[in-house]
């Protein structure tokens, strides 16, 4: 299957329905202080969702032709899949990182976005997640990746990218904790490379 190609926005937003369908997807972190049996700092909470299908994906989802931009049709896919927890949740133009388009086994333009949030925030959105309409329905549950590599090499990280991940998602989890510095540089492509020998 062909690999989705990178696009600028400008030129993803030129595909256009009905040829066309486009997606957005979100990820969403915060700083995290805490330590794993008190000595692994976690640096970040970062969710991913388990989707219908058993697959890693990042909440979010089509956008409908009365949806009045992307963002709007993302920000409405986040409050079915999050939940009264993510009420006050706007992500917007300025939080945009990636389009990709596909043309396989349909056409689509998968729009990606990450958001900071603050702790509170984000455990607000994982506490009430499951009373979201589409909790057990399309989306199965919240996950926090791991930041980190136990002592084994394998656990944590690694392990974590060795699951099966929709489409892009696992290549939009990289390139967002490289983007946003989440993780140093070294051990994002240590966990990788164990990642791939896994696989």
């Amino acid at each position: 299957m062909a690999q989705p190609r990178t696009l600028p926005r400008e030129e993803a937003l030129r595909l256009k329905p009905p040829q066309w369908r486009h997606a957005c997807h979100a990820l969403l972190y915060a700083p995290c202080p805490d330590r794993l049996f008190g000595r692994i700092p976690l640096r970040f909470a970062v969710l991913m969702q388990m989707r219908f299908d058993g697959r890693l994906g990042f909440p979010g989802g089509f956008v409908d032709p009365e949806d009045a931009s992307l963002e709007d049709g993302l920000n409405r896919e986040l409050r079915e899949e999050l939940g009264p927890g993510a009420a006050f949740l706007r992500v917007s133009e300025s939080d945009h990182m990636s389009s990709h388009a596909s043309e396989k086994p349909q056409r689509v333009v998968a729009h990606f976005y990450a958001k900071r949030l603050s702790l509170e925030e984000l455990r607000t959105i994982e506490d009430r997640a499951t009373h979201a309409e589409d909790h057990g329905l399309e989306a199965m549950g919240l996950v926090r990746v791991p930041l980190y590599t136990l002592r084994d090499g394998v656990g944590g990280l690694p392990a974590f990218l060795s699951n099966t991940f929709i489409s892009c998602a696992r290549d939009q989890l990289l390139h967002a904790l490289e983007t946003l510095e989440l993780l140093p540089r070294e051990q994002l492509q240590k966990a990788v490379t164990v990642a791939q020998k896994k696989l």
